[in-house]
């Protein structure tokens, strides 16, 4: 055992509380549930072990006075006792002779609580590390459950009719397995799926973590997703705009016939009822059409004499509700 002081780098006049702060310091850095360093967990038990010397008045005193060892053990000379403070120096114990010579044992203090005669107590540090991890075991004193593993974060990607109708989809996690997870119907972009004891394993033997896994929708070619409703811009001719028409329109779960009432402008919206999104507490959206008039992609003599012949006889001013 190396040199408390050292150990925990502070010096000799160190006051109480600089060493407590280096303690906890070194502690946090080097705790087994933290740190990837691979002697992590023979440096926590050094630095344990260096602040239950100098962290305590009593024992820092006998081992500056040069009565124990870092190691917290009693120094013997010869067969006398302890050099430099005796059988008298506080913390020892006189036993009954034996073997030519007098034994001494020196109490560490080991049971003992914060402020009660010494002896060391981590709970501060657990406190900082995982918060109400540390909880209050039998006999009022402080345990810690086995710490859990780390979460791994996954993603997959489906179709809006895979969502809208629920699928399976395949799923690679940063643990290297690969799964076949359920999707409900009705999952919504950016829902997470939680797959217990998926995650990462507990470094110290406690249950595995948990896959988070973030469900993401593609971009459909012509649909847009408003909430639980679906939109849909629908090009109709322009005789069917002015007449009247049954058309039909594509929906997540095939084509139906939409009656387009004659004399509608480009921009009327129609609803088509429960052609939208499930919902997962139930009920469904709907699809509105939004009709886009579309014109014939060549020129048409006689429709362009017609249009000038309105132009003149009987024009029409659609934005005047814009001025």
């Amino acid at each position: 055992m190396r040199d408390p002081y050292t150990v925990l780098g502070v010096p000799k006049t160190a006051d109480a509380a600089e060493i407590k702060k280096a303690y906890r310091k070194l502690a946090k850095k080097f705790h087994p549930d933290q740190s990837t360093d691979a002697k992590a967990k023979d440096k926590f038990a050094e630095i344990g072990s260096a602040y239950e010397i100098i962290g305590d008045e009593k024992k820092r005193g006998a081992f500056d006075r040069g009565e124990i060892d870092a190691e917290g053990k009693p120094r013997f000379q010869g067969f006398e006792g302890f050099g430099a403070g005796g059988p008298g120096a506080p913390g020892f114990r006189q036993q009954a002779p034996g073997g030519g010579y007098e034994h001494f044992e020196f109490d560490l203090g080991r049971g003992g609580g914060r402020g009660g005669g010494g002896g060391f107590d981590p709970s501060d540090l657990f406190a900082d590390l995982f918060g109400n991890a540390a909880r209050r075991g039998g006999g009022g004193q402080q345990t810690r459950q086995p710490q859990k593993g780390a979460d791994a974060a996954a993603s997959v990607t489906i179709g809006l009719a895979e969502a809208a109708k629920g699928t399976t989809a395949r799923v690679e996690l940063p643990t290297g397995r690969t799964l076949d997870i359920s999707v409900p119907a009705g999952m919504e972009d950016g829902k997470q799926i939680r797959l217990k004891g998926q995650g990462y394993p507990s470094p110290v033997g406690g249950e595995a973590g948990d896959a988070m896994v973030t469900v993401q929708i593609a971009k459909h070619p012509y649909f847009k997703v408003d909430g639980r409703d679906l939109r849909l811009d629908l090009p109709v001719a322009l005789y069917e705009a002015v007449l009247g028409a049954k058309v039909n329109v594509p929906t997540l779960s095939g084509a139906v016939e939409l009656a387009v009432p004659a004399g509608s402008s480009g921009g009327r919206t129609l609803r088509l009822r429960g052609k939208g999104l499930p919902s997962a507490q139930g009920g469904t959206g709907d699809l509105f059409v939004t009709l886009r008039i579309v014109l014939p992609e060549t020129a048409d003599p006689e429709l362009v004499a017609l249009m000038r012949k309105w132009e003149a006889e009987k024009p029409y001013d659609p934005r005047k509700d814009l001025t």
